[in-house]
């Protein structure tokens, strides 16, 4: 579900922009565009984070997940990831509201991403880059620990299993998650290193779209 509002929030703009040969979008739009890309790119990163540690758990104590992982504590990581995501979009877009633009600007872009949001402002974004990377850092690098972490102790664990269907079981168990995970922060990774050593901004707006399209 969280992929395909995560797609939706920019493809749909994306294809009707191409069909109709337009490429405007209004302020309003543009602002609800990033608002709604933050929220759920976070949700997708602290899901990914919770998936990788109900496998943790499945693996390498098998016996007492039932009462690790009850209904308690997977409504609260969802509940918790939900007000994160919200805080986050939120916070980014007020943000950007009190920067100032001038009229009829040109995103070099495919949609409106909030680092390309923010170059184009007129007045001064000290505080939001600071804050961008600040909070990038910690809300992306806290979960993507946890999953490597997660997956330390699991390759730890199958590696001390006797029986070779055991191990094929777990590796078939984390494979698919293993292989949305690359996806996931390889792209994303992928954007910040494109756009911090090539300054063409047709490169940075490819490996975005390579982002929000392909993971999910």
């Amino acid at each position: 579900f969280t992929d395909i509002c995560f797609s939706t929030t920019t493809i749909p703009k994306m294809l009707v922009n191409i069909q109709r040969q337009s490429k405007s979008i209004s302020y309003t739009g543009c602002l609800t565009q990033v608002c709604f890309v933050l929220f759920f790119a976070g949700l997708e990163n602290f899901l990914l984070a919770a998936m990788a540690y109900d496998r943790y758990v499945a693996i390498c104590h098998p016996l007492r997940y039932t009462v690790i992982m009850n209904p308690h504590l997977c409504g609260l990581l969802i509940l918790l990831t939900l007000i994160i995501s919200i805080a986050d979009a939120l916070l980014h877009s007020l943000m950007v509201l009190r920067l100032s633009f001038c009229t009829d600007l040109e995103i070099p872009h495919f949609f409106c991403e909030l680092a390309q949001v923010i170059k184009l402002a007129c007045s001064d974004t000290l505080i939001n880059n600071i804050l961008m990377y600040l909070v990038t850092s910690v809300l992306g690098g806290v979960p993507l620990l946890g999953i490597i972490f997660s997956y330390i102790q699991i390759v730890s664990s199958t590696l001390r299993m006797s029986s070779a269907g055991g191990k094929y079981k777990a590796f078939s168990t984390c494979g698919a998650h293993l292989s949305v995970v690359s996806l996931f922060y390889g792209t994303a990774f992928g954007v910040y290193i494109s756009s911090a050593v090539s300054h063409s901004s047709k490169d940075t707006a490819r490996a975005s779209v390579m982002y929000t399209v392909v993971p999910p």
